[in-house]
């Protein structure tokens, strides 16, 4: 960390405890407060591995993974590689969650495994997701419900994790029923993959900055806190309705730091947000369903439709994500270099 932050720039390595946007001050653990002009706060978001009961006790054994702690990868890898057949479990729980497609990307490179290693018509596959739909844009769905189908998985939707028993190997959902009552269903699995329920960090849910569901209160579009004017809000933390994907805070930092030097009196109008999110959805070794889409779900390809169609799997948008966004990434966006990620004025 300490090779990506600028010259002038002080480093204080201390938690935040606590805001008073009334008097300009950020508290810090050990009651020290640290005072500001302007704020900008991007937490990120909290994995909330509590939320599923039993999950902390079995996670990393049992046959139970989540390549939501990347030191999990491997396990996930190691499951992958030794399983026979049997039930092979993946859940997503409710949104928002950061990067939404990567529940599914596990499910689709798992198959991809195992119809290499010729056992994927001995496993039962299932994706158990909260949500009501395989994806929140529809024109990609039809391209991923191949992928469904080719693999064998059985769809499942408006079901919650809620209890995990790796002894027994045995997963609980809360599931909606169409009268609106919920039931449990346990399910039984040889391997799951689990995807933790995700909430703002403790610090910002209790903060005068959040909205009553927890999130730091921003205008969709400036990314101005609504209360507090020299306060914006960067990332997964916000309230903005896009996607929590990295691709959506490499668009929103030049629109924060614009808009803050508008607030200084070094710009004459304010920077737009539009809510560009992307998804690389992995949907077999060496192809990807590449989703880029702005507020509402509207379309918003990088690339015209003769060179990169992303609402079909292609191997360039696997070369893009493979060669290309990790120098961008490490060399570009957190080094504050963004070329490609220019903001919209207002006005």
């Amino acid at each position: 960390m300490g090779s990506l932050i600028p010259r002038g720039v002080r480093w204080i390595k201390s938690a935040v405890a606590g805001f008073e946007p009334e008097r300009n001050a950020v508290l810090l653990e050990g009651c020290r407060v640290v005072k500001y002009e302007q704020l900008v706060v991007c937490p990120g978001l909290k994995l909330n591995w509590d939320g599923i009961e039993g999950l902390t006790d079995t996670l990393g054994r049992n046959g139970v993974t989540s390549n939501y702690r990347y030191d999990l990868a491997p396990y996930t890898w190691e499951l992958v590689e030794r399983f026979k057949g049997g039930d092979a479990v993946f859940t997503q729980p409710p949104m928002p969650i950061k990067c939404a497609g990567a529940p599914q990307k596990a499910m689709y490179l798992s198959c991809d495994a195992w119809r290499h290693a010729g056992v994927l018509k001995k496993s039962n596959v299932q994706f158990r997701s909260a949500g009501a739909v395989l994806f929140g844009v529809a024109e990609y769905v039809p391209a991923l419900m191949e992928y469904v189908q080719a693999y064998g998985i059985d769809l499942n939707f408006g079901q919650t994790l809620t209890a995990i028993d790796g002894g027994r190997k045995i997963a609980t959902f809360a599931v909606n029923s169409p009268d609106g009552s919920a039931q449990k269903v346990e399910v039984p699995f040889d391997m799951i993959h689990v995807v933790p329920p995700q909430t703002a960090p403790d610090f910002i849910r209790s903060s005068p900055l959040a909205d009553p569901a927890g999130w730091i209160d921003v205008d969709q579009s400036t990314l101005q806190h609504k209360r507090f004017a020299n306060i914006f809000g960067l990332g997964d933390a916000a309230n903005s309705p896009n996607a929590k994907t990295a691709a959506a805070a490499r668009k929103q930092a030049p629109v924060v730091a614009h808009n803050v030097l508008h607030n200084l009196g070094r710009q004459f109008v304010q920077a737009r947000y539009n809510g560009y999110g992307s998804c690389p959805l992995t949907v077999e070794r060496g192809k990807i369903v590449l989703a880029e889409f702005n507020y509402g779900g509207k379309l918003a390809p990088s690339f015209p439709e003769w060179m990169l169609d992303g609402t079909r799997p292609s191997r360039l948008a696997w070369l893009l994500k493979e060669r290309i966004l990790p120098p961008l990434y490490w060399e570009g966006m957190l080094k504050g270099h963004e070329w490609l990620a220019q903001p919209e004025m207002v006005g």
